[in-house]
């Protein structure tokens, strides 16, 4: 079993303190305490290991051994995924995390059902963002996924326009996801409609030829890390 991983966003010095909300799950909740080692990472590819030297219920200290920088990957994995139900979309957005997916733009989709308002679209974006923290550190990640606000369909199809491989997912496309030829940079975007589909003005406004991920039909909170996972094992898996 791998070091456990901390968030902090400065790691500088031979000596960390992890303190705050932080440090305080890794002392109390997680019972974190001197000799075990673990990770900091500021989740933009930077980290430090080593073992934990002190512990308090306001933190833990670590003793840096090693650290390093990882490169940010690419291509960079892009998934659009229409707003499903709270527990479907918490179940995508911890897969599509611990999976790979560099960023995740939550979609307003003509049938996702999402009565927008400020309020709501706020504590909506917070959730997501929160669960994509969390499945960053428990996937080991040292580039945290990141998640952006709610998108229109207009701006679905702007991120699509500069993307080097658009891919819009519909059950009755005809070229399939493992004929599409890859790209070394760039933005690879990936649209997954809602349990309804897409609608028909929707793919209209897209202006991407449509693409088939497989002969079965997966709800939108698995589909997403399908087509992620098919893509990822052609590059940067390979």
């Amino acid at each position: 079993m791998g070091v456990a991983v901390f968030f902090a966003p400065e790691l500088v010095g031979d000596e960390l303190t992890l303190d705050g909300p932080e440090g305080r799950h890794a002392a109390v909740v997680r019972r974190i305490g001197p000799g075990e080692r673990i990770r900091l990472t500021d989740g933009r590819g930077s980290w430090a290991e080593g073992p934990v030297t002190a512990a308090s219920k306001a933190g833990v200290t670590v003793s840096v051994q090693q650290r390093g920088h990882e490169a940010a990957a690419l291509p960079r994995l892009v998934v659009v995924q229409a707003l499903p139900k709270r527990e479907r979309a918490e179940l995508a957005v911890e897969m599509l995390t611990e999976v790979g997916v560099d960023v995740i733009v939550p979609w307003n989709a003509e049938r996702s059902q999402f009565r927008n308002n400020p309020e709501r679209s706020a504590k909506t974006y917070g959730k997501w963002q929160a669960w994509a923290f969390e499945a960053s550190k428990q996937s080991r990640r040292s580039w945290f996924a990141t998640v952006e606000p709610i998108a229109s369909t207009p701006e679905v199809a702007r991120l699509l326009s500069a993307a080097a491989l658009p891919v819009v997912l519909h059950e009755e496309a005809k070229t399939p996801l493992a004929s599409l030829e890859l790209p070394t940079e760039g933005d690879i975007v990936i649209v997954i409609g809602p349990e309804g589909g897409i609608a028909p003005a929707e793919l209209a406004t897209f202006a991407a030829e449509p693409i088939r991920l497989g002969d079965t039909v997966l709800r939108t909170s698995t589909a997403g890390v399908a087509a992620a996972a098919a893509l990822l094992s052609r590059s940067r898996w390979a």
